[in-house]
């Protein structure tokens, strides 16, 4: 087996903040400026276009404040947090990350070169403007508008094909895997988020601008209102979205995970929120929005994106690609090879503490949690395995690791050996013994027969695969 194709990674052991966690935090607050970027294009084209029509005496003077906001939130903070999430994607899950870029170099190409031209008019506009003409500067705007949402277009199917790849799965094609079932209710859904994120930020940004009255801030603010009426939408592209989605994805929404349940709720929870303020207080009350409720909706926006894109990332498990790539970037093909050669054979790189477990079985095991859990999982820490199995017995342990896949389904299967699988029990359990100076190797030639029993009774396919197989529910 050719090592340079597996997931090593010269870490250290184990850390006390899982490196999935890492990832979408980074990737949550990207994805928020992101489509605030793409929002803030709409809404300015739409005041420049009222300012140009002498429709809105106060349009022109927001537009060039609000592009002010709009240079420091997405060209600075988004760009660094682009640069921060293609870091530690890098750092994470470099497998998922290099599959992305070999089936879509192209259109990753094109994406970059988008963002290249909505910066460039950005600053264009941002230095000259003031200085332009009406329709001078609309053309910028719009220019700046078309490329920002075209950049969404294109993040938008790439994402979306991790999750329901389509036809690439069996042709390998880039159309397929592109425009795959769940990119246009995706889009579209991405689409009006961006629009309500820079109604939100545009509320706060006009209550900056002092020299306008209570009443000119309120005419305004009446007419950034106007892109939040496509949040009525939002149930009918949500439902259709769920509908998309594979079975066993849908499931971990709709009660099957606690976790993603609850996230999904904070998302929608929040948006109907908003959706109500805006309905009730915005188009049919007419308030004025002041900083703090501004701010308060923001935050509630915010909320409802790490909602969304918390559930978004989840329903893929246990994979990153479905089909493809294991959470543990590890293809349904290496789990068969590496359950006859053992999962760590190969590793290159030994362990940075590799003094502090007292036999060689440990340090194996410390190299198989390594491997095959540490992008989820730490030993002690956030999502702690040893915390997580405190209660099983070692039998209990070798059991359930041994149906990984069908003990949680949203778990890939175990891919290593009968020695690989006692060595990470034995590991937990010395964790859970309080991690004494001596203990015993396990060498019990029968108990590796029935490990290896237990390894094929499981299978290679994933848990929900190897349900429907069997006609079952999985769960």
């Amino acid at each position: 087996m050719d090592v340079s194709e597996l997931p090593y990674y010269p870490m250290r052991d184990f850390e006390p903040l899982m490196k999935g966690l890492v990832i979408g935090g980074v990737g949550i607050v990207h994805v928020f400026l992101a489509q605030f970027a793409v929002g803030a294009g709409a809404l300015l084209c739409y005041l420049q276009w009222l300012a140009g029509r002498a429709r809105e005496p106060d349009a022109r003077a927001f537009v060039d404040g609000f592009f002010k906001t709009l240079v420091l939130v997405s060209f600075v903070l988004g760009a660094l947090s682009g640069v921060a999430m293609w870091l530690v994607a890098i750092q994470v899950s470099p497998r998922t990350i290099g599959l992305m870029v070999a089936e879509f170099h192209w259109l990753w190409a094109a994406e970059w070169t988008l963002f290249a031209l909505e910066v460039v008019a950005g600053y264009c506009f941002y230095r000259y403007g003031p200085e332009l003409e009406d329709a001078q500067r609309l053309r910028l705007l719009v220019l700046y508008a078309v490329a920002s949402w075209l950049s969404l277009f294109v993040i938008n199917g790439i994402l979306s094909w991790q999750l329901t790849p389509g036809g690439w799965t069996e042709s390998g094609s880039l159309l397929a895997g592109f425009f795959n079932p769940s990119f246009w209710p995706s889009l579209l859904f991405r689409t009006v988020v961006s629009l309500c994120l820079a109604a939100l930020a545009a509320c706060l940004v006009v209550n900056t601008m002092h020299a306008l009255s209570r009443e000119r801030m309120s005419a305004l603010i009446r007419r950034f209102a106007h892109l939040l009426a496509p949040m009525a939408s939002m149930p009918a592209l949500g439902a259709w979205y769920l509908a998309i989605l594979p079975a066993d994805s849908r499931g971990w929404v709709l009660g099957g995970s606690a976790a993603m349940s609850l996230f999904l709720n904070v998302a929608v929870v929040a948006s109907l929120l908003i959706g109500a303020y805006a309905a009730l207080g915005l188009w049919r009350g007419r308030l004025f929005i002041n900083a703090a409720t501004a701010a308060l909706l923001c935050a509630l926006a915010f909320g409802a994106t790490a909602g969304g894109e918390f559930v978004r990332e989840g329903v893929r498990k246990p994979y990153t690609v479905r089909g493809a790539l294991y959470s543990n970037s590890i293809t349904p093909a290496e789990v068969r090879r590496l359950r006859a050669t053992g999962s760590v054979a190969l590793d290159p790189y030994p362990l940075l503490d590799a003094g502090r477990y007292p036999t060689d079985e440990l340090r194996r095991g410390a190299k198989v949690l390594r491997f095959q859990c540490s992008v989820c999982h730490t030993l002690e820490g956030v999502n702690g395995l040893a915390h997580l199995t405190g209660a099983w017995s070692a039998e209990q342990l070798r059991l359930n690791v041994a149906n990984l896949q069908h003990t949680k389904t949203f778990m890939p299967p175990f891919a290593g050996n009968a020695r690989d699988l006692e060595a990470l029990v034995q590991l937990l359990l010395w964790v859970r013994a309080g991690r004494p100076g001596a203990w015993s190797e396990e060498d019990d030639a029968e108990l590796r027969a029935r490990l290896d029993r237990m390894l094929e009774e499981a299978g290679t396919e994933a848990g929900f695969a190897g349900a429907e197989a069997r006609g079952g529910a999985g769960r």
